[in-house]
C-alpha cells in the first residue's frame, strides 16, 4: 500500500519524529567516510530506533522510489556509503546489547552496537567476541557484518562470518527476514545468513545479530621480533602454533618501510630495537597456563636457528599495549601522503613473499620514484599495500592498480581480503572476478532488489 504522504520526508517525519530525519547541513557528519575520498550527498539521513522503524523507512523509500544506503560508524575505506540523493539509514540509535547468555556462548545485539561496547559487555562474563580492529571504538556491528570484517584475530578465530550465528534483515520491499538463529548447526537449505554478511547493504539492511562468544583468555603474551625473511617468519608462526596448541591470536608483519614511517610519524611509540628489514608482532592468548615461557622458548630456538635476529617480549600489560599500538597506528600513517593507490589483498601464506618481491620489481619498472608501505595480517595472508606514485594521473593510478591485481591473481590470491568492494574496487571486480560468479551475483541482486535501490552501484559491477 502506498504511503499517503506525497513528500517522503513528511512520511519519514511522521514515522520517526522531526529530530530523527536529518537534512541539509545536519547530514554533514555523514558526508564522507574515514578516508575523506568518498562523498555522500543524501536526500536525508534517518535515525530509526527499532527494526519496525527501519522497516517503515524502507517501505517509505520503496513507495517513493528512493535508494537506501545503510550507515554504521562510517569507518569504511572503499566508498561503501557514498551516494547522491539516497536515503541514508543510520543505526546510531539502535545500540542495544539485548542480552548476553554465557551458558549458550552468545550475545544478541542491535546493528548500531559499537564493537568496543560489545567487548566490554561480554568481558563482564569472562567471555570474548574475538573480532577486533583499530576502529573498534567507532565501528558498529551492522557495518562490520556488511563488510565481513577481518581484523587482527583472524588467524585464530576467522573473519566475521565465522563469528555470527544469526541475523535479522529488512529486505528491499520492507519485509523482515528473521534469521536470528542461536544454533551451531542448521542444515535446512541455503545459508541465507552468509549471503547478507559481506553484502555491503546491497541485498538487505541488517538490523540485529546473534554473535558467537568464546572464553576470554586468562593469559596473554606478546612480542615484537625481527626475522630474517618472510619464510623465517612463517617457520616461527608454525613453531608457535605447535608449542601453544594454536594459541596465536595475532601474527602481524611490519617491514622496514612501515617501521621507518612509524618512527617518523609516531616518535612517541618508541621502538625497542634497531629497525630491520622484517619484523613481526606476536600475540598469544590462553586459558590454562602462562604463555610467556613458551613464547620466549620458541623465540630462543628461532634465534639459534637464525630465523629471529632480535626480539623483545612484553613483561606486563602496558608493554603489550605499546606493541599493539605500534601495529594499530597503520591507518593514520597510511594517509599521511597523497596520491595513493591502496590495496587490501589476500594470498596463500607462502605466496606473501613472492607477491611482495614481484610487485616491488614491477612497480619500479612502472614508476621508479614510487614508494610503498606494507603491513600485513601475516597469519592469514592479508596484505595492506599502499603505493605512493609520483603522478596522480588517473591512467597511471589505474595501471598500478591493475598490475597489483594481476600479481595477486597469478599467485592464487584475492583482490579483496577484508575492506570490501564498495565503489573503489568495481573495476577490479569486472576484470578479476570469475564471469560466471558475477552472473550469479547479478542474479541474486536482481531477485532480492529488483529495482536496484539497496546501496546501488556498489559491490556488483554492471554487466
Amino acid at each position: 500500500m502506498k504511503d499517503h504522504h506525497a513528500d517522503p520526508l513528511d512520511a519519514l517525519r511522521s514515522l520517526l519524529g522531526e529530530a530523527h530525519v536529518l537534512t541539509g547541513q545536519a547530514t554533514e557528519r555523514f558526508a564522507k567516510d574515514w578516508t575523506g575520498k568518498w562523498r555522500a550527498d543524501p536526500l536525508a539521513v534517518v535515525r530509526p530506533a527499532s527494526t519496525a522503524e527501519v522497516q517503515g523507512c524502507v517501505r517509505v523509500a520503496a513507495d517513493h522510489g528512493l535508494s537506501i544506503v545503510p550507515v554504521g560508524g562510517n569507518t569504511g575505506l572503499v566508498g561503501g556509503t557514498a551516494n547522491t540523493g539516497a536515503l541514508m539509514i543510520s543505526f546510531e540509535r539502535m545500540t542495544a546489547i539485548r542480552e548476553v547468555r554465557p551458558d549458550a556462548g552468545l550475545a544478541v545485539v542491535e546493528a548500531g552496537a559499537i564493537l568496543s561496547d560489545v567487548h566490554d559487555a561480554v568481558a563482564a562474563h569472562d567471555l570474548m567476541f574475538p573480532l577486533t580492529l583499530g576502529a573498534r571504538g567507532s565501528a558498529r556491528i551492522g557495518g562490520l557484518l556488511s563488510t565481513n570484517a577481518g581484523g587482527s584475530n583472524v588467524v585464530r578465530y576467522g573473519s566475521t562470518r565465522g563469528l555470527v550465528l544469526g541475523i535479522e534483515v529488512v529486505l528491499a520491499d520492507g519485509r523482515v527476514l528473521d534469521l536470528m538463529s542461536e544454533l551451531r548447526k542448521d542444515n535446512s537449505g541455503y545459508d541465507l545468513r552468509d549471503l547478507f554478511i559481506g553484502g555491503e547493504g546491497t541485498l538487505g539492511v541488517i538490523t540485529a545479530a546473534v554473535l558467537r562468544l568464546v572464553p576470554a583468555p586468562r593469559y596473554h603474551a606478546a612480542a615484537l621480533a625481527a626475522v630474517r625473511d618472510l619464510p623465517a617468519a612463517l617457520r616461527v608462526l608454525r613453531a608457535l602454533q605447535t608449542a601453544t596448541d594454536g594459541a596465536v591470536e595475532a601474527f602481524e608483519y611490519m617491514p622496514r618501510t612501515y617501521m621507518e614511517a612509524l618512527a617518523q610519524h609516531r616518535p612517541d611509540l618508541r621502538q625497542p630495537f634497531a629497525i630491520h628489514d622484517h619484523a613481526v608482532m606476536i600475540d598469544l592468548g590462553g586459558l590454562s597456563r602462562p604463555l610467556g615461557d613458551m613464547l620466549e622458548q620458541v623465540l630462543a630456538d628461532a634465534v639459534e636457528a637464525g630465523d629471529v635476529l632480535d626480539a623483545t617480549v612484553a613483561q606486563n600489560e602496558a608493554q603489550r599495549a605499546h606493541i599493539w599500538e605500534m601495529r594499530e597506528a597503520a591507518a593514520e600513517i597510511t594517509f599521511t601522503r597523497l596520491p595513493i593507490v591502496d590495496n587490501d589483498v589476500a594470498l596463500p601464506l607462502d605466496g606473501v613473499a613472492p607477491f611482495i618481491e614481484t610487485m616491488t620489481a614491477r612497480l619500479a619498472q612502472m614508476d621508479a620514484g614510487a614508494d610503498h608501505l606494507i603491513c600485513a595480517h601475516l597469519g592469514d595472508g592479508n596484505i595492506h599495500l599502499t603505493v605512493y606514485p609520483t603522478s596522480d594521473a588517473p591512467a597511471h593510478l589505474d595501471a598500478i592498480r591493475e598490475m597489483i591485481e594481476e600479481v595477486t591473481v597469478d599467485l592464487g590470491g584475492s583482490i579483496s581480503a577484508e575492506h570490501g568492494i564498495g565503489l573503489s574496487k568495481l573495476g577490479t571486480m569486472s576484470r578479476r572476478k570469475d564471469p560466471v560468479a558475477l552472473d550469479v551475483m547479478r542474479a541474486i541482486k536482481g531477485a532480492l532488489d529488483p529495482d536496484n535501490r539497496l546501496n546501488p552501484g556498489k559491490v556488483v559491477p554492471e554487466a
